[in-house]
């Protein structure tokens, strides 16, 4: 039995001119099959263009790696990366100072004498590669020349850290919490936008640093020929009862603070304006550099304090 929706009359007959004008019917002209024929074509084309938009909407953005650009989570993978390396090489240099791992306890009259040889291996090497990373970086940045430098920061830094644990016990672990305290309250603030890096203060900052520099060397001079005998050299003297290292290194504290502003600042920069990838590896070094003088600044002062009482 037939179904009586077929028996309709719009079903029973067709004109013979919609058949005609029906794509590949065979009285269709040429002319109209082309333009449905384009038409199908634009149609499928903008189907296409626009399924294309829709994925590159829904897949994740370019990184640092498919545009070669700067970015923020890469420069800080680079800073944990050098981090990384210096944590390792500081525990060989803490090994190496004491021959151990734990740091005997002090006693004046005992013959134990740390090695001081990672020591001065460490700042002599460092000193050395920081310069010629400083003043090459404009003509070409050079990864394994900071990787080096992360690696004799290291020994550096285990060096000091066990020197000083050895007389001063619990120091590390003091100056190691306050110096990831300032450096956390100063990240902090520069991402709040309450503090930022200004001409003023950055030539302020720049004088003092120069100040600081020329104190610093004259310190050691007067410590290596003799004249002052003291543990800190010129930071050892009072006044009024307080020693100038602590007056002296609380001033150098809120410099090493700016001088990570300044670092936060750059690499801001850098990725604001497009710079290539690969310096990000100066900004992770600028990081490092400012991190060491900031955490040996805090064991100085730490262990003038403890030394005064």
């Amino acid at each position: 039995m037939s179904n009586f929706a077929f028996n309709n009359p719009a079903f029973q007959k067709q004109d013979p001119r919609n058949v005609a004008t029906y794509p590949g019917a065979p009285g269709a002209q040429p002319g109209m099959q082309g333009a449905q024929a384009a038409s199908f074509q634009h149609a499928s084309m903008d189907a296409a263009a626009n399924a294309q938009l829709e994925g590159m909407y829904a897949s994740p953005s370019a990184g640092a790696i498919e545009t070669d650009r700067m970015s923020v989570e890469d420069t800080v993978w680079k800073t944990a990366g050098l981090f990384g390396i210096l944590l390792v090489t500081a525990a060989i240099g803490w090994v190496w100072t004491l021959g151990g791992l734990a740091a005997p306890e002090y006693n004046p009259y005992s013959d134990f004498s740390p090695n001081m040889l990672p020591w001065i291996v460490g700042a002599l090497g460092g000193f050395v590669l920081a310069m010629v990373i400083t003043f090459t970086a404009r003509k070409k940045v050079r990864p394994a020349l900071i990787f080096a430098y992360a690696v004799f920061e290291g020994l550096f830094v285990g060096g000091i850290s066990a020197f000083f644990e050895v007389i001063y016990p619990g120091i590390v672990t003091q100056a190691t919490l306050a110096t990831v305290s300032v450096v956390g309250v100063t990240l902090a603030l520069f991402a709040s936008g309450k503090i930022r890096a200004s001409k003023k203060a950055t030539k302020i900052f720049m004088i003092a640093m120069v100040g600081y520099l020329v104190f610093s060397l004259l310190n050691l001079v007067l410590m290596w020929t003799g004249i002052n005998q003291n543990a800190f050299g010129l930071f050892s003297a009072e006044i009024a009862g307080i020693p100038l290292g602590l007056i002296i290194g609380v001033l150098v504290v809120i410099m090493a603070a700016y001088s990570l502003v300044l670092d936060f600042d750059q690499i801001q920069q850098g990725v604001r304006n497009g710079a290539p990838r690969k310096y990000g590896w100066m900004g992770a070094f600028g990081i490092m550099v400012t991190v060491v003088w900031l955490y040996v600044e805090i064991l100085r002062i730490i262990a003038i304090a403890r030394g005064n009482n």
